[in-house]
């Protein structure tokens, strides 16, 4: 079985609406978020410490593993289709295996 990442930038409900999506599509059985494992460097005494051109979108990470790639295909099809209805942005990670 495969894996599939994929990066969303955007809101909580968002990313709830596109996991909702994947674990309704048939042949997957496992979609999971990866808590961001990265620091997130901010000053707090920065000058710019708070301003709200400086805090972007939410990113999240969600790893969905695929039984082929027919399914990958469809996952990633569909994942698009509502990412363009959301108006979210959405990464796919290439495995390279």
């Amino acid at each position: 079985m495969a894996m599939m990442k994929m990066r969303i930038t955007g809101s909580e409900d968002n990313v709830r609406a596109i996991s909702n999506l994947l674990q309704s599509l048939d042949g997957i059985e496992h979609v999971e978020e990866i808590a961001d494992l990265m620091p997130h460097m901010d000053d707090p005494d920065s000058s710019s410490a708070g301003l709200s051109d400086v805090s972007g979108p939410d990113m999240h990470e969600i790893e969905v593993d695929v039984p082929n790639p027919a399914t990958g295909r469809k996952v990633r099809q569909a994942v698009e289709a509502l990412a363009f209805d959301l108006d979210v942005l959405v990464e796919f990670e290439q495995d390279d295996s």
